[in-house]
Protein backbone atom coordinates (compact mmCIF):
# COMPACT_ATOMS: atom_id res chain seq x y z
CA UNK A 1 0.00 0.00 0.00
CA UNK A 2 0.92 3.18 -1.21
CA UNK A 3 0.57 5.98 1.92
CA UNK A 4 1.30 9.84 2.14
CA UNK A 5 1.43 11.28 5.93
CA UNK A 6 1.69 14.85 6.73
CA UNK A 7 1.93 16.50 10.78
CA UNK A 8 2.58 20.05 11.26
CA UNK A 9 1.29 19.19 15.02
CA UNK A 10 4.34 18.24 16.69
CA UNK A 11 7.27 20.90 16.42
CA UNK A 12 7.99 21.50 12.34
CA UNK A 13 6.11 20.30 9.20
CA UNK A 14 7.48 16.75 7.99
CA UNK A 15 5.78 14.46 4.97
CA UNK A 16 6.61 10.69 4.68
CA UNK A 17 5.16 8.54 1.50
CA UNK A 18 5.43 4.54 2.48
CA UNK A 19 5.13 2.55 -0.86
CA UNK A 20 5.73 -0.62 0.40
CA UNK A 21 9.26 -1.35 2.39
CA UNK A 22 10.24 1.33 0.89
CA UNK A 23 10.13 5.06 2.57
CA UNK A 24 10.64 9.07 1.27
CA UNK A 25 10.38 11.65 4.03
CA UNK A 26 11.36 14.96 4.71
CA UNK A 27 11.08 17.32 7.83
CA UNK A 28 11.85 20.60 9.24
CA UNK A 29 12.32 21.13 13.10
CA UNK A 30 10.98 24.46 12.58
CA UNK A 31 7.02 25.68 11.68
CA UNK A 32 7.65 26.32 7.89
CA UNK A 33 4.59 24.13 6.61
CA UNK A 34 3.09 27.49 5.11
CA UNK A 35 6.06 28.63 3.13
CA UNK A 36 7.90 24.74 2.12
CA UNK A 37 5.33 22.07 3.17
CA UNK A 38 3.19 21.56 -0.66
CA UNK A 39 6.96 21.67 -1.81
CA UNK A 40 8.02 19.27 0.73
CA UNK A 41 4.91 16.97 -0.57
CA UNK A 42 5.99 17.13 -3.82
CA UNK A 43 9.61 16.34 -3.33
CA UNK A 44 8.53 12.97 -1.03
CA UNK A 45 6.33 11.98 -4.39
CA UNK A 46 9.06 12.99 -6.52
CA UNK A 47 11.72 10.72 -5.44
CA UNK A 48 9.73 7.62 -5.61
CA UNK A 49 8.77 8.86 -8.97
CA UNK A 50 5.07 9.14 -8.19
CA UNK A 51 2.13 11.64 -8.09
CA UNK A 52 -0.93 11.62 -6.01
CA UNK A 53 -3.22 9.83 -8.25
CA UNK A 54 -0.57 6.45 -7.83
CA UNK A 55 -1.58 6.68 -3.59
CA UNK A 56 -3.68 4.20 -2.13
CA UNK A 57 -4.47 6.96 0.99
CA UNK A 58 -3.49 10.01 2.70
CA UNK A 59 -3.34 10.25 5.93
CA UNK A 60 -2.55 13.64 8.33
CA UNK A 61 -1.62 14.16 12.42
CA UNK A 62 -5.07 16.13 13.48
CA UNK A 63 -3.59 17.46 16.67
CA UNK A 64 -3.06 18.29 19.41
CA UNK A 65 -0.33 20.23 19.40
CA UNK A 66 0.74 23.51 17.26
CA UNK A 67 -2.26 25.28 16.27
CA UNK A 68 -0.79 26.68 13.01
CA UNK A 69 0.77 23.57 12.07
CA UNK A 70 -2.42 21.90 12.58
CA UNK A 71 -4.82 24.01 11.09
CA UNK A 72 -2.60 24.17 7.63
CA UNK A 73 -1.58 20.42 7.34
CA UNK A 74 -5.30 19.19 7.51
CA UNK A 75 -6.04 22.02 5.15
CA UNK A 76 -3.60 20.62 2.95
CA UNK A 77 -4.36 16.92 3.25
CA UNK A 78 -7.98 17.56 2.75
CA UNK A 79 -7.28 19.99 -0.47
CA UNK A 80 -5.32 16.80 -1.80
CA UNK A 81 -7.55 13.93 -0.93
CA UNK A 82 -10.57 16.16 -2.36
CA UNK A 83 -8.72 16.77 -5.53
CA UNK A 84 -6.93 13.07 -5.91
CA UNK A 85 -10.48 11.49 -4.84
CA UNK A 86 -8.30 9.66 -2.11
CA UNK A 87 -9.70 8.25 1.12
CA UNK A 88 -7.98 10.53 3.97
CA UNK A 89 -7.30 9.39 7.81
CA UNK A 90 -7.03 11.43 10.65
CA UNK A 91 -4.32 10.17 12.97
CA UNK A 92 -4.37 12.25 16.78
CA UNK A 93 -1.13 13.31 18.17
CA UNK A 94 -1.74 10.71 21.42
CA UNK A 95 -1.38 7.64 18.84
CA UNK A 96 2.26 9.52 17.03
CA UNK A 97 3.49 9.71 20.60
CA UNK A 98 2.47 6.43 22.34
CA UNK A 99 4.99 4.01 21.28
CA UNK A 100 3.47 0.38 19.71
CA UNK A 101 5.04 -1.67 22.20
CA UNK A 102 3.22 0.76 25.22
CA UNK A 103 1.32 -1.12 28.07
CA UNK A 104 -1.75 -1.22 28.50
CA UNK A 105 -1.72 2.05 30.99
CA UNK A 106 -0.14 4.99 29.68
CA UNK A 107 -0.40 8.96 29.89
CA UNK A 108 0.81 10.06 26.90
CA UNK A 109 1.41 14.12 26.80
CA UNK A 110 1.84 17.02 24.05
CA UNK A 111 3.03 20.47 24.98
CA UNK A 112 1.18 23.94 24.60
CA UNK A 113 1.73 26.77 25.03
CA UNK A 114 3.71 27.84 28.52
CA UNK A 115 1.69 25.61 31.03
CA UNK A 116 -0.67 24.34 28.90
CA UNK A 117 -0.42 20.65 27.89
CA UNK A 118 -2.79 18.46 26.41
CA UNK A 119 -2.96 14.66 27.53
CA UNK A 120 -4.64 11.48 27.38
CA UNK A 121 -4.69 8.74 30.04
CA UNK A 122 -5.78 5.10 28.27
CA UNK A 123 -6.19 2.59 31.20
CA UNK A 124 -6.84 -0.83 28.41
CA UNK A 125 -9.15 -0.13 26.54
CA UNK A 126 -10.82 3.15 28.18
CA UNK A 127 -9.22 6.66 27.37
CA UNK A 128 -9.55 10.04 28.63
CA UNK A 129 -8.14 13.21 27.26
CA UNK A 130 -7.93 16.66 29.01
CA UNK A 131 -6.15 20.45 27.79
CA UNK A 132 -5.32 23.10 29.74
CA UNK A 133 -2.72 24.46 32.43
CA UNK A 134 -0.82 21.55 33.55
CA UNK A 135 -2.15 20.82 37.37
CA UNK A 136 -5.88 20.95 36.16
CA UNK A 137 -5.01 18.18 33.50
CA UNK A 138 -3.52 16.08 35.93
CA UNK A 139 -6.34 16.85 38.45
CA UNK A 140 -8.78 16.01 36.09
CA UNK A 141 -6.77 12.75 34.80
CA UNK A 142 -5.32 11.29 38.10
CA UNK A 143 -6.61 12.33 41.07
CA UNK A 144 -8.65 8.89 40.73
CA UNK A 145 -5.27 6.87 39.37
CA UNK A 146 -5.14 3.58 41.72
CA UNK A 147 -3.15 1.28 39.05
CA UNK A 148 0.16 1.26 40.56
CA UNK A 149 2.90 2.36 37.75
CA UNK A 150 2.17 5.05 35.45
CA UNK A 151 4.06 4.74 32.20
CA UNK A 152 4.49 8.42 30.91
CA UNK A 153 5.15 9.18 26.42
CA UNK A 154 6.02 12.34 24.64
CA UNK A 155 6.40 16.02 26.05
CA UNK A 156 7.28 14.24 30.08
CA UNK A 157 9.52 16.76 31.30
CA UNK A 158 6.24 18.95 31.56
CA UNK A 159 4.48 16.62 34.03
CA UNK A 160 6.99 14.47 35.56
CA UNK A 161 8.03 15.94 38.54
CA UNK A 162 4.22 16.82 39.19
CA UNK A 163 3.17 13.24 38.78
CA UNK A 164 5.88 11.91 41.09
CA UNK A 165 4.21 14.59 43.72
CA UNK A 166 1.55 12.19 43.48
CA UNK A 167 3.36 9.46 44.80
CA UNK A 168 2.57 7.75 41.40
CA UNK A 169 5.47 5.36 40.06
CA UNK A 170 6.34 6.89 37.07
CA UNK A 171 8.32 4.49 34.03
CA UNK A 172 8.86 7.01 31.19
CA UNK A 173 8.92 5.38 27.25
CA UNK A 174 11.67 6.35 25.38
CA UNK A 175 10.46 8.74 22.10
CA UNK A 176 10.25 6.60 18.60
CA UNK A 177 13.09 7.55 16.06
CA UNK A 178 10.25 7.95 13.06
CA UNK A 179 9.50 11.37 12.24
CA UNK A 180 5.57 12.70 13.11
CA UNK A 181 4.79 12.01 9.39
CA UNK A 182 6.08 8.83 9.34
CA UNK A 183 4.10 7.81 12.42
CA UNK A 184 0.95 8.81 10.90
CA UNK A 185 2.01 6.95 7.45
CA UNK A 186 2.71 3.41 9.28
CA UNK A 187 -0.78 4.28 11.79
CA UNK A 188 -2.41 4.68 8.64
CA UNK A 189 -2.03 1.62 7.15
CA UNK A 190 -4.07 -0.13 9.65
CA UNK A 191 -6.94 2.82 10.23
CA UNK A 192 -10.43 3.18 9.07
CA UNK A 193 -10.53 5.99 6.57
CA UNK A 194 -12.79 8.87 7.25
CA UNK A 195 -15.71 8.44 4.77
CA UNK A 196 -15.24 12.07 3.40
CA UNK A 197 -12.47 14.33 4.11
CA UNK A 198 -14.53 16.67 5.28
CA UNK A 199 -15.14 14.73 8.41
CA UNK A 200 -11.67 14.64 9.49
CA UNK A 201 -11.55 17.39 12.17
CA UNK A 202 -8.49 18.90 13.55
CA UNK A 203 -7.93 18.24 17.44
CA UNK A 204 -6.58 21.91 19.02
CA UNK A 205 -6.55 21.21 22.47
CA UNK A 206 -6.83 23.93 24.62
CA UNK A 207 -6.91 27.28 22.47
CA UNK A 208 -4.91 30.49 23.23
CA UNK A 209 -7.70 33.01 24.59
CA UNK A 210 -7.41 35.53 21.73
CA UNK A 211 -8.14 32.48 19.57
CA UNK A 212 -11.73 31.79 21.95
CA UNK A 213 -12.75 35.60 21.71
CA UNK A 214 -12.48 35.19 17.96
CA UNK A 215 -14.75 32.01 17.81
CA UNK A 216 -17.66 33.32 19.98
Amino acid sequence: MRVLGIDGALGGFSAALLDGDAVSEAGSDVPDALEAGLGRIAGVLAERGLALRDLDRLAVGIGPGSFTGVRIAVSYAKGLALAAGLPLTGISSYDVLTPPDAPPTVLTVVHGRPGVISARLRVGTETRAAAGPVANVLATLLDDFRSGELALAGNTEDVYFAIAERGIVIRTLPRGAESPARAVARLALTAVPSPSPHAVAPDYGELPAVMLRGLT
